[in-house]
Protein backbone atom coordinates (compact mmCIF):
# COMPACT_ATOMS: atom_id res chain seq x y z
CA UNK A 1 0.00 0.00 0.00
CA UNK A 2 1.26 3.79 -1.14
CA UNK A 3 2.34 5.95 1.99
CA UNK A 4 -0.76 8.73 2.31
CA UNK A 5 1.08 11.98 1.89
CA UNK A 6 -0.67 14.61 3.78
CA UNK A 7 0.22 18.29 4.06
CA UNK A 8 2.02 17.72 7.00
CA UNK A 9 3.82 15.10 5.37
CA UNK A 10 4.88 17.21 2.83
CA UNK A 11 5.15 20.26 5.03
CA UNK A 12 8.25 18.18 6.28
CA UNK A 13 9.87 16.36 3.23
CA UNK A 14 9.83 19.80 1.67
CA UNK A 15 10.61 22.33 4.71
CA UNK A 16 8.30 24.36 3.60
CA UNK A 17 5.38 25.86 5.49
CA UNK A 18 1.64 24.52 5.21
CA UNK A 19 0.66 27.79 4.32
CA UNK A 20 2.78 28.01 1.69
CA UNK A 21 1.71 24.79 0.06
CA UNK A 22 -1.76 26.23 0.35
CA UNK A 23 -0.93 29.36 -1.28
CA UNK A 24 1.19 27.33 -3.81
CA UNK A 25 -1.85 25.56 -4.93
CA UNK A 26 -4.12 28.87 -4.43
CA UNK A 27 -2.08 30.61 -7.31
CA UNK A 28 -2.12 27.66 -9.31
CA UNK A 29 1.76 26.95 -8.77
CA UNK A 30 1.13 23.27 -8.02
CA UNK A 31 -1.39 21.19 -8.77
CA UNK A 32 -4.90 20.78 -6.30
CA UNK A 33 -3.99 17.15 -4.83
CA UNK A 34 -6.88 14.82 -5.08
CA UNK A 35 -9.04 14.20 -1.56
CA UNK A 36 -9.80 11.74 0.34
CA UNK A 37 -13.45 10.71 1.40
CA UNK A 38 -13.10 12.67 4.44
CA UNK A 39 -12.03 15.87 2.50
CA UNK A 40 -8.39 15.08 3.15
CA UNK A 41 -5.87 16.35 1.06
CA UNK A 42 -3.58 13.70 -0.34
CA UNK A 43 -0.17 14.43 -1.87
CA UNK A 44 1.72 12.77 -4.71
CA UNK A 45 5.62 12.44 -5.16
CA UNK A 46 5.22 15.19 -8.21
CA UNK A 47 3.33 17.68 -5.52
CA UNK A 48 6.93 17.10 -3.14
CA UNK A 49 9.35 17.22 -6.53
CA UNK A 50 7.44 20.41 -7.72
CA UNK A 51 7.45 22.09 -4.38
CA UNK A 52 11.38 21.32 -3.43
CA UNK A 53 11.87 23.34 -7.10
CA UNK A 54 9.82 25.79 -6.08
CA UNK A 55 11.44 26.53 -3.10
CA UNK A 56 14.42 25.98 -4.23
CA UNK A 57 13.93 28.50 -7.19
CA UNK A 58 12.62 30.88 -4.08
CA UNK A 59 15.94 30.36 -2.55
CA UNK A 60 18.19 31.80 -5.31
CA UNK A 61 15.68 34.71 -5.74
CA UNK A 62 13.47 34.15 -8.48
CA UNK A 63 10.04 35.90 -8.14
CA UNK A 64 7.05 33.96 -8.25
CA UNK A 65 6.44 34.46 -11.57
CA UNK A 66 9.73 33.67 -13.27
CA UNK A 67 8.86 30.78 -11.06
CA UNK A 68 5.86 29.98 -12.78
CA UNK A 69 7.54 30.44 -16.32
CA UNK A 70 10.39 27.99 -15.10
CA UNK A 71 7.88 25.25 -14.35
CA UNK A 72 5.79 25.63 -17.32
CA UNK A 73 9.17 25.26 -19.24
CA UNK A 74 10.03 22.28 -17.00
CA UNK A 75 6.47 20.76 -17.84
CA UNK A 76 7.35 20.85 -21.65
CA UNK A 77 10.88 19.47 -21.55
CA UNK A 78 11.49 18.55 -25.22
CA UNK A 79 11.86 22.68 -26.07
CA UNK A 80 15.34 24.46 -26.00
CA UNK A 81 16.66 25.39 -22.70
CA UNK A 82 16.84 29.14 -24.26
CA UNK A 83 14.01 30.18 -22.44
CA UNK A 84 15.42 29.07 -19.30
CA UNK A 85 18.35 30.48 -19.11
CA UNK A 86 17.20 34.07 -20.59
CA UNK A 87 14.92 33.91 -16.74
CA UNK A 88 18.37 32.58 -15.40
CA UNK A 89 20.42 35.29 -17.01
CA UNK A 90 17.97 38.49 -15.55
CA UNK A 91 18.02 36.90 -12.24
CA UNK A 92 21.90 36.83 -12.28
CA UNK A 93 21.89 40.83 -13.34
CA UNK A 94 19.72 40.88 -10.37
CA UNK A 95 21.84 39.64 -7.95
CA UNK A 96 24.33 41.67 -9.31
CA UNK A 97 22.79 45.12 -8.77
CA UNK A 98 21.58 43.98 -5.34
CA UNK A 99 25.15 43.24 -4.45
CA UNK A 100 26.41 46.95 -5.82
CA UNK A 101 24.07 48.60 -3.77
CA UNK A 102 25.01 46.58 -0.79
CA UNK A 103 28.33 47.20 -1.45
CA UNK A 104 27.32 51.26 -2.02
CA UNK A 105 25.62 50.74 1.07
CA UNK A 106 28.77 48.96 2.88
CA UNK A 107 31.26 51.98 2.08
CA UNK A 108 28.42 54.59 3.48
CA UNK A 109 27.96 52.84 6.39
CA UNK A 110 31.66 52.43 6.92
CA UNK A 111 32.39 56.55 6.10
CA UNK A 112 29.86 57.24 8.92
CA UNK A 113 31.20 55.23 11.81
CA UNK A 114 35.11 56.44 10.71
CA UNK A 115 33.94 60.19 10.88
CA UNK A 116 32.13 59.55 14.15
CA UNK A 117 33.58 62.17 16.21
CA UNK A 118 32.45 59.94 19.77
CA UNK A 119 31.14 63.27 21.13
CA UNK A 120 27.78 63.85 22.07
CA UNK A 121 24.17 63.13 19.72
CA UNK A 122 24.59 66.75 18.32
CA UNK A 123 27.88 66.21 16.93
CA UNK A 124 27.47 62.43 15.88
CA UNK A 125 28.38 62.17 11.99
CA UNK A 126 26.20 59.03 12.02
CA UNK A 127 23.10 61.40 12.80
CA UNK A 128 24.07 64.29 10.94
CA UNK A 129 24.53 61.89 7.42
CA UNK A 130 21.31 59.91 8.00
CA UNK A 131 19.50 63.52 8.32
CA UNK A 132 21.11 64.77 4.81
CA UNK A 133 21.23 62.25 1.78
CA UNK A 134 23.82 64.71 0.15
CA UNK A 135 26.08 64.14 2.41
CA UNK A 136 26.40 60.88 1.40
CA UNK A 137 29.57 59.89 -1.28
CA UNK A 138 27.60 57.20 -2.73
CA UNK A 139 24.16 56.89 -4.58
CA UNK A 140 22.65 54.00 -2.41
CA UNK A 141 18.57 55.13 -2.59
CA UNK A 142 16.66 52.60 -4.42
CA UNK A 143 14.00 53.62 -6.93
CA UNK A 144 10.66 54.65 -5.30
CA UNK A 145 12.13 55.74 -2.20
Amino acid sequence: MAQVLTIGRVSKSTACKVQTIRYYEKIGLIPLPDRTDGNQRVYETAHIERIRFIRHARQLGFSLSAVRDLLSLSDSPNQTCEAADAIARIQLLEVEQRMARLQSLKLELERMIEQCRGGSISDCRVIEVLSDHGLCTTNHQEAGM
